[in-house]
């Protein structure tokens, strides 16, 4: 099995997503004329219709606004992972805007490696990268 088992996929509106994502930052795309984030990526603001955009980068904070656990069946080379979160997660700077994502216990750790008893709706997580794929874990309390 790969590496990854899904690779993205990129168009001219979202590309520039994973080129950030491949130096380790999370950025959003955002109107450049009335400053609204808007995610997934698409040419037009659907607030102000501009077609001017400009990528902000976020602290890459959020929270668990939901998720799921895939059971079987599952897609090739998903069923040797299970069980593993899919998670939709409400980012901090921006509560409206929520990326699908897997909590994992580091970066690079496979997408089954958190115990789902650790993961709650509500629960605080990081961004993380590893090869260019954004990837959460759970917040360290101080």
């Amino acid at each position: 099995m790969p590496h990854h088992a899904l690779e993205p996929v990129t168009d001219p509106d979202g590309a520039p997503f994973w080129q950030y994502a491949a130096r380790g930052e999370l950025r959003v795309q955002a109107c450049a004329d009335c400053g609204e984030l808007r995610f997934p990526p698409r040419p037009c603001c659907p607030h102000c219709q501009s077609f001017g955009h400009e990528w902000r980068l976020m602290s890459g904070r959020g929270r668990v606004w939901s998720y799921v656990v895939p059971h079987p069946p599952l897609l090739p080379g998903y069923a040797e992972l299970a069980p593993y979160n899919v998670v939709l997660v409400e980012l901090a700077e921006a509560p409206r805007i929520r990326m699908v994502g897997n909590v994992v216990t580091r970066p690079g750790a496979a997408i089954g490696s958190l115990p789902l008893r650790q993961l709650r709706i509500g629960a605080r997580v990081q961004a993380v990268f590893h090869d260019g794929m954004p990837q959460w874990v759970l917040e360290q309390r101080a």
